[in-house]
Order: structure tokens, then C-alpha cells, then sequence
């Protein structure tokens, strides 16, 4: 018996020892993102509109990851609040997400250097440089989305303090390129600013691997949302909590005369119907019923206000329920510490295999 726990008492130790090992050499890794964010973590939420609110937020920012704030369409007094309210669960930094079509995009960089907002996320296409020396010269530093190389280039020029690349696998509004490659055209060649990958990212593994290719951090943001703090309702979660990654599909456009911005959301009644509208808008087009801007605007109506009524109502059937691919790695409502304790044990783990089987 004595014999017996001895040993056990030092193969545990040895554990110890090794899982100790691994996590400094995964603050190594993601050095450059810890001092950037400010955070023992360097993972970024991502901004999901009406998910992204004051206790996700904050929660990811007590959690030791940095939280962002999705101000979407908030008016400059309605993002104030907002950000005052997550000052109040939090005395940890987090930033805010702005989106650059915004017709008062300016006075809402002016809200975030008002309320001593460290770090404010552009987004919504490329930013207009004057947007961001605005926010630095409000005493934030700026990040911003890259979909190619070109633009990375560009916005590094432009003045950008960091870069978020995002692939084809995110949830939301997304673009033609998968994460994985476009980590490995842009992170081997942007050096200047710290670079974090979003896009399909739900175990910790993942996060190693793109750190050990050169990337500061990561932003997530599926793996958020079903969070005991997001507000999403019940419902809602339960759609991801049943989804496969199959489940979450990019937005269809049937006409070319008719661009439709590609949207990654779990299919339902709602993706379908977006069908049978554009197919019948098309039509009433083509027999002269309606102009081609009437015609866009239809399409473009028909999901006005879609996301709200998922996350908000409930309404999992004809609502947008935006997700990344990731959602498949979703099968359970959890505390968002527990989530964030979940991602970085499975990359420390990895690390320890690794080293056993050296």
C-alpha cells in the first residue's frame, strides 16, 4: 500500500511538474497577445450583437480573457451606458466593437476615449484611417479585421495597433477564406502588430497550433454563447447546444444581380423562406413589377431585425441564429470561466503529450 502510493505520489508529481512546464511555455506563446489585451489570456470574445452585452463581457473579462462589447447599431448615449454598466460587473479591461459604417462612428470612438476604453475593435469592412487615428488619438489602441494579405499590409500602414483574421467559418457576416489559410498567408508575413485568428476555433488545441504559427491570441466567439452569463435565450442555446457543424451554413444569393453579404447561421424556416423571397422578388423583377434597387431592398429587408428575434424572443424558427462551424463543439451550457479553464487545459494537455511522447 505504502509502495503502491508512493509511487502514485510521484507520477502525480511528475504530472505536476510537466503541466507546469507546458502552461509557462503557452505564456510564452501568446506573450505578445497577454500584453497587448493586458490579460492573463490572450483570448478576444467576439462581438456578437445582442450576445456581447454587459455580463458575457464582463464574465470573459473575470475570467482572465479580454471581453468586447458589440455596440452593432447602439447610438452614442445607448453605448455610454453600456459601457458603464459592464464597468460595474468588471474591473478588468475589455473593448468595444464599432462598426465602421456607423453613421456616428466618430462620435462613438469619442464615447469610448470619454469612458477610458483601452482597446476599440472596427469592423464592418476596411476602416477609414481617419477612424483610426481618431481612436488612438483618444488613447485606445485600434484593431482591425484583415481578409487578405493586401489589407493586412494596408491597415499596418494605416496606423492599426492589431489585426483580427477571420475565415469563412465564423458565424455572422463572413468571408471567402478559411482561418486556415489564411493564418498561414498572414501570419508569416505580418510581423509589426500582433495578429489573432477567429474562425472556427472551439478547443485548445486549435488556439496552440495557430500560436506556434506566429499569432498573438484568438478571438472566440461561438464557444461564447452558450455561457451561463450570455443572455441568448434558452432556446436559442438549445439550437446550439443540438447543432453540428454541418448545421451552420453560409447565406445563398441565387442571383448576381442581387448580391446577398454572406452570413454563416444555422439553416432553419427562416434560411429556407430567404430562398422563396429571393426567388420571388427575382421574379416580380424580371416582369417589370419592380426596380433592381427596390428589388435589393426587398432581399435585404427580409431579415431585418431576424437576429433579435432569435437571441432576444426565441424565435428559433424563422430568426437568424448566426453561428460558426464551431457550434459542433458546443454540447452544453456552461459558466464562461469553465470555458475558458476548458480551452486553455486542452492546450496544456496537448503540450504534455507532446513532451511524453518525446
Amino acid at each position: 500500500m505504502g509502495a503502491d502510493g508512493g509511487a502514485d505520489g510521484g507520477a502525480a508529481a511528475r504530472d505536476g511538474v510537466m503541466a507546469a512546464a507546458a502552461r509557462g511555455r503557452l505564456d510564452r506563446l501568446w506573450q505578445a497577445g497577454q500584453g497587448f489585451l493586458g490579460r492573463p489570456l490572450a483570448v478576444m470574445g467576439g462581438a456578437m450583437t445582442w450576445v456581447s452585452e454587459r455580463r458575457l463581457v464582463s464574465a470573459i473579462s473575470n475570467g482572465g480573457g479580454f471581453g468586447v462589447l458589440a455596440c452593432g447599431s447602439m447610438s452614442p448615449e445607448l453605448l455610454a451606458a453600456e459601457i458603464e454598466a459592464t464597468r460595474a460587473l468588471t474591473d478588468q479591461p475589455f473593448g468595444v466593437n464599432l462598426i465602421s459604417l456607423h453613421p456616428k462612428l466618430e462620435e462613438l470612438i469619442d464615447v469610448c476615449a470619454a469612458h477610458r476604453v483601452g482597446h476599440v475593435v472596427i469592423a464592418g469592412g476596411l476602416p477609414p484611417k481617419a477612424a483610426i487615428r481618431r481612436i488612438r488619438a483618444g488613447g485606445a489602441r485600434a484593431i482591425a479585421f484583415a481578409p487578405a494579405l493586401g489589407v493586412a499590409r494596408k491597415l499596418v500602414r494605416d496606423g492599426i495597433d492589431a489585426l483580427v483574421i477571420e475565415g469563412s467559418e465564423a458565424g455572422g457576416h463572413i468571408g471567402p477564406v478559411a482561418t486556415s489559410v489564411l493564418a498561414q498567408e498572414i501570419l508569416p508575413a505580418i510581423r509589426e502588430v500582433p495578429v489573432f485568428v477567429a474562425g472556427g476555433i472551439g478547443r485548445g488545441e486549435a488556439i496552440l497550433s495557430f500560436l506556434e504559427m506566429g499569432a498573438a491570441g484568438v478571438q472566440i466567439g461561438t464557444r461564447f454563447v452558450c455561457a451561463t452569463e450570455s443572455i441568448a435565450h434558452p432556446r436559442f442555446k438549445q439550437a446550439f447546444i443540438r447543432a453540428s457543424a454541418r448545421d451552420a451554413m453560409p447565406s445563398v444569393q441565387l442571383d448576381p444581380r442581387f448580391p446577398v453579404i454572406p452570413v454563416r447561421a444555422l439553416a432553419n424556416d427562416g434560411t429556407r423562406g430567404f430562398l422563396a423571397c429571393q426567388r420571388e422578388v427575382i421574379d416580380r423583377f424580371n416582369r417589370g413589377e419592380l426596380s433592381q434597387k427596390e428589388a435589393q431592398l426587398e432581399i435585404e429587408h427580409y431579415w431585418a431585425g431576424a437576429l433579435r428575434r432569435a437571441v432576444i424572443d426565441g424565435d428559433v424558427e424563422t430568426g437568424s441564429l448566426m453561428a460558426g462551424q464551431s457550434v459542433g463543439l458546443v454540447t452544453k451550457e456552461q459558466p464562461t470561466a469553465e470555458i475558458l479553464g476548458e480551452l486553455v487545459g486542452q492546450a496544456v494537455e496537448a503540450l504534455v503529450r507532446r513532451d511524453a511522447a518525446a
